[in-house]
Formats: structure tokens, sequence, C-alpha cells
């Protein structure tokens, strides 16, 4: 005989083992979502921002500023052709350059500043000395035309004579470096060979006390080469 209670009893047993089922299936489809935050009210801080590029500091006022040259200034490797051996330095007056010779028919060429009208000289010297960063001496030649001169200024940013000098023979002339990169290419000094601060820098590191340096005249001849002023 049909019994309708234990059918109905049955039906509420089903009924609760699907509800069971499905809250199971439910919780396990959870757990592989991300879970939800304890307290959504509490907001994660943002990300602290990268560091900020280094600044770079400005250059000294020892330092020159080379990309002011024309092309034809900057210091580069040329060909040139010298029967002079490597490690010569020749100085082309007229055009404002100064040579030393590589060999293989190849020279490092710097821009220079040269002699005034009334003061360039020629001739073959040797340098016989090397000096950094060196103090200031006038020759007394020097002095009477310009009696406002210090008689004597110690090496630094503000000599004239820059950040290296190499002293030519026994002669008041020298080869050395300027705070005046804009005096570069042109005829400017007493005498004296003048190049950039970075310039002879690199030079006065290729450069020994003994080394031949051989002036060119005004003209380019060279018969005229005697060691004194043209």
């Amino acid at each position: 005989m049909f019994n309708l209670g234990a059918l109905k009893r049955n039906s509420r047993r089903a009924t609760a083992f699907g509800a069971l089922a499905f809250g199971l299936i439910t919780f396990a489809g959870a757990a592989t979502a991300a879970p939800l935050p304890l307290f959504p009210f509490i907001l994660t801080p943002p990300a602290a921002p990268s560091a900020p590029p280094p600044v770079q500091a400005a250059p000294s006022e020892d330092e020159d500023t080379v990309a002011e040259l024309p092309a034809r200034l900057k210091r580069q490797v040329v060909t040139y052709a010298t029967r002079e051996a490597p490690g010569t330095v020749i100085i082309d007056t007229p055009h404002t350059y100064l040579y030393y010779v590589l060999g293989g028919g190849q020279a490092i060429r710097y821009g220079i500043g040269v002699g005034r009208d009334g003061f360039t000289w020629s001739g073959v010297q040797s340098v016989t000395k090397k000096a950094e960063w060196p103090g200031w001496t006038p020759p007394p030649e020097m002095i009477a035309r310009q009696p406002y001169l210090p008689r004597y200024m110690a090496g630094g940013p503000g000599n004239p004579l820059g950040a290296r000098a190499m002293y030519l023979g026994g002669t008041v002339y020298r080869i050395h470096g300027t705070n005046a990169p804009g005096t570069i290419g042109t005829h400017v000094s007493s005498g004296c060979i003048r190049l950039t601060n970075a310039d002879v820098t690199d030079l006065y590191s290729r450069v020994n006390v003994g080394t031949k340096v051989i002036v060119l005249p005004m003209d380019r001849r060279a018969d005229n080469i005697d060691g004194k002023r043209g």
C-alpha cells in the first residue's frame, strides 16, 4: 500500500541533500576565486613614487665648454704628412693649429690661440719644464706694457695659464691652457700658445720634458725658423 507519509519524508531528505550539495559546489567555486578582503573599507596605500633622476652638477669654473668651439678647432686625429718623428709638436701659427705627430701620416690636431700682430715668433725649441695649475709671473717686458698686471698670480681656475703649462727652452713662451675658450683660433696672446684646459691636459699627458717643438712662422718659410719673434 502506498505510504504517503514516507514519501514526504523522503522528499524532504532529498531536498535537504540537494541544498547541501549545491552549497558545497558553490563554496568550492568561491575557493578558487580571489579572497575577499576582511576589511574592505581599509584602502591599500598607493605604491611609493620612483626616485627622481639624480641632478647633474654644474660644471666648475675650470671646465671648458668645448662644444662652443667651431668643428675645425676641436681636438681630432687628422692626416698629416711630415718627416718629423712621432711625439714631435708642430705649431702651425697662421692656421692656429697645433699638431702632435702620431706617425704613419697621422697627427692629433688641436685648435690654439697664438700671438697677436707683432708678437708671433718661430723656431725650434724643446719642452724644458711641465707644471700643473702653474703660477704666473709676467715677464718684465709685459709689465712694462701693462703696469697694472700682478707681479705674481698663484695657480688656479682664475690664472691665465689655465690647467697645464709646458715651458719652451729658455724663452718666456709656454704652451698653456686658458679659461677663455673663446680666444681659441685667434691671434691674441703675447707669444704664448694657448689651448682649452681640456686640450692642454690631453697634450700634457702625451708630451715629455725634452719633446721637440717646432713653431712655424707666419709666412711658413722654413728658413725663418730661428727661435726669435717674427
